[in-house]
């Protein structure tokens, strides 16, 4: 496993939410995540349709967007939303997994920039489109404890 992959499961370990989705990092790259739910009839939103619930497939979005922040090659220490707009295009498929990718665009000392989309198995129509902003941290500013690559 690489330093980014270690980096960007840790980032994923760490958060509670992302272990009870059942998230798993797919691919991880500079700047750039991709990471998968498996259908859970959990985290059904609709019984009558059994289309899994919106909130599930956002967390997986914020998730997969701070993993391709934190893996910017601009090297931050720590990332927390800021702003995440998300358009639902239509339900994932039930049964599906879902899977989002993330590319974390543009850099500011203290702000990254990102886009994400969710599909299922079709992948020319997404579940779900967004764009997002991430404060960011470097290594030398981050309290003892909180840097996710130690």
């Amino acid at each position: 496993m690489s330093d980014t992959q270690h980096i960007a499961q840790q980032f994923i370990t760490a958060l509670p939410q992302a272990r009870a989705l059942g998230l798993q990092l797919v691919e991880i790259g500079p700047g750039v995540a991709i990471i998968e739910m498996p259908y859970d009839p959990r985290l059904i939103g609709d019984p009558a349709t059994g289309v899994i619930h919106g909130g599930a497939v956002s967390t997986l979005m914020d998730t997969t967007s701070g993993a391709s922040v934190m893996c910017h090659p601009s090297g931050p220490a720590t990332t927390a939303t800021i702003d995440l707009r998300i358009d639902y295009m239509r339900p994932a498929t039930p049964g599906q997994t879902i899977r989002a990718r993330a590319e974390c665009h543009h850099v500011t000392r203290s702000v990254a920039f990102v886009r994400v989309v969710a599909t299922d198995e079709d992948e020319t129509r997404p579940v779900a489109i967004g764009n997002g902003a991430f404060t960011i941290e470097s290594r030398g500013s981050v309290p003892a404890g909180r840097d996710f690559r130690a």
